[in-house]
């Protein structure tokens, strides 16, 4: 496989990013966020979730917040919300989103940790907001969570991977998103299971969704790029967690992959000096210290950043 000269970015910030954080962040803050990674040149924004508030209250105001970032949508920018079931389907197309991702979890312990029913029920409560956003003219994307190795269940085998993908597939899912939820797969993982699931569905495009608990994450994108993958999620500053996998630490980092990126040679369309400056207000957001490593060191030289 080739490796592509360059990708795309997917900067889950506002949503992954701030989900678990005990501060609440507010609406004009996230939006600021929001706007500065679009000056870096980001152009796919996750930018939060139609959830239940009651259980995850950082995503209240998702509506509002995709509401007021819509007008960079005519900017090329593309706009991306969480849904987990056919309420939360209507709620986005009531707030005017144009993508919608939708979750369903790789493992059954999972699955009731996170959604409070079995996979076959998941599914088709995803299913019906699959089959709403279709309706409405939505673009709908399916991720896989703990693809690789769930904290209940231990690693998830790459033929049930598949087989949890497939109705989704079946049903007109644009790409397909494999997450390593708990950030504890390692390279030869990571390469078995997307390898599955780009031989199950070729022709589909396929995305990396990485967490990096136990600093595997930057290995992890250099077995994908070896695999062809084009398309990759991260959190500026390392931020993130899933608050119903024990154990989650935080994305890999915006900024730690793009220096990545650049120095192995792939074009991202960011410019990393701009990208730098999102650290001091989100810093600020959120009350605490940041873990990417660029967010550990006093700068990184110039030549080694375009």
């Amino acid at each position: 496989m080739v490796r592509p000269t360059a990708v795309h970015i997917l900067d889950t910030t506002l949503r992954d990013g701030l989900q678990i954080e005990s501060t609440i962040v507010p609406t004009d803050v996230k939006v600021e966020l929001a706007e500065r990674l679009i000056a870096a040149g980001l152009t796919q924004l996750e930018v939060g979730s139609f959830v239940n508030p009651k259980k995850v209250p950082q995503m209240a105001d998702t509506d509002d917040v995709l509401r007021r970032l819509q007008p960079y949508e005519d900017q090329g920018v593309e706009l991306f919300t969480l849904v987990f079931n056919l309420k939360g389907a209507q709620r986005a197309v009531d707030a005017g989103a144009k993508n919608i991702k939708l979750v369903v979890s790789a493992s059954e312990g999972h699955s009731q940790a996170n959604s409070d029913a079995p996979i076959a029920q998941a599914t088709e409560r995803l299913l019906a907001a699959a089959d709403y956003a279709t309706e409405h003219g939505l673009r709908w994307d399916i991720t896989t969570a703990v693809s690789f190795i769930c904290p209940f269940d231990g690693i998830t085998d790459s033929g049930r991977l598949v087989e949890v993908l497939r109705p989704f597939v079946d049903a007109g899912a644009h790409s397909i998103g494999v997450a390593d939820t708990i950030g504890n797969a390692n390279p030869s993982l990571v390469a078995a299971n997307t390898s599955a699931v780009m031989g199950a569905f070729p022709g589909k495009p396929v995305s990396l969704h990485l967490h990096d608990t136990y600093n595997f994450g930057m290995a992890n994108v250099i077995t994908a790029l070896d695999l062809g993958i084009e398309n990759f999620d991260a959190a500026m500053g390392g931020l993130g967690g899933c608050p119903f996998a024990p154990g989650a630490a935080g994305n890999i980092g915006t900024d730690d992959l793009v220096h990545l990126l650049h120095r192995e040679g792939v074009a991202t369309g960011i410019d990393v000096d701009a990208l730098a400056q999102v650290r001091a207000p989100l810093t600020a957001a959120v009350g605490h210290d940041l873990t990417s490593s660029l967010s550990q060191i006093p700068a990184v030289p110039a030549s080694l950043t375009s």
